[in-house]
């Protein structure tokens, strides 16, 4: 083993015993967050970020443009943050800001189509994994815990301080 690296063990759950079953729930989404998270953005294009991606998928998802401020609220990160990430998209041609025509002190992030290409590629590079996936658990499996995993996003939505 090399040094400095951790053995590979399996953990005997998600926490430790007696704790209250929300926790086991909100500790196993999160390890699933991180290891899926890392292993996407392995397979973004060069220099894309899963923040980027991420901004790409909800301007996509959400069907409208949207200011920085409520991209920033959208993804629960402060506005400066949003910016910069937004910025980056802009110079790789990804999306637009454009004025909004009700306040023209006011600028709408849109996709481009160069960012619905991007956002394909995304999903196209992740095929081998959602195949794998069907693989081990199968489409019945993954369709029967979706309503689940919405039902828990939607309640924690509506919880987001702020």
């Amino acid at each position: 083993m090399a040094k400095g690296a951790t053995p590979k063990h399996k953990p005997k759950g998600p926490g430790l015993k007696g704790d209250p079953l929300g926790n086991l729930v909100m500790t196993e989404i999160g390890i699933i967050a991180q290891l899926s998270g890392t292993l996407f953005e392995s397979v973004l294009p060069d220099g894309m970020t899963r923040a980027q991606y991420g901004v790409l998928n909800h301007l996509l998802r959400m069907e409208q443009e949207r200011t920085i401020g409520e991209l920033a609220n959208s993804f629960q990160v402060r506005q400066p943050t949003m910016s910069s990430t937004v910025r980056k998209l802009e110079d790789k041609g990804l999306v637009e800001l454009k004025p909004d025509p009700e306040d023209r002190r006011i600028r709408r992030v849109a996709i481009t189509a160069a960012g619905k290409a991007t956002r394909q590629a995304g999903l196209a590079a992740l095929g081998p994994l959602y195949a794998e996936l069907m693989e081990h658990m199968g489409e019945k499996e993954l369709k029967a815990i979706l309503p689940t995993l919405t039902k828990m996003r939607e309640l924690l939505d509506e919880r987001r301080p702020g």
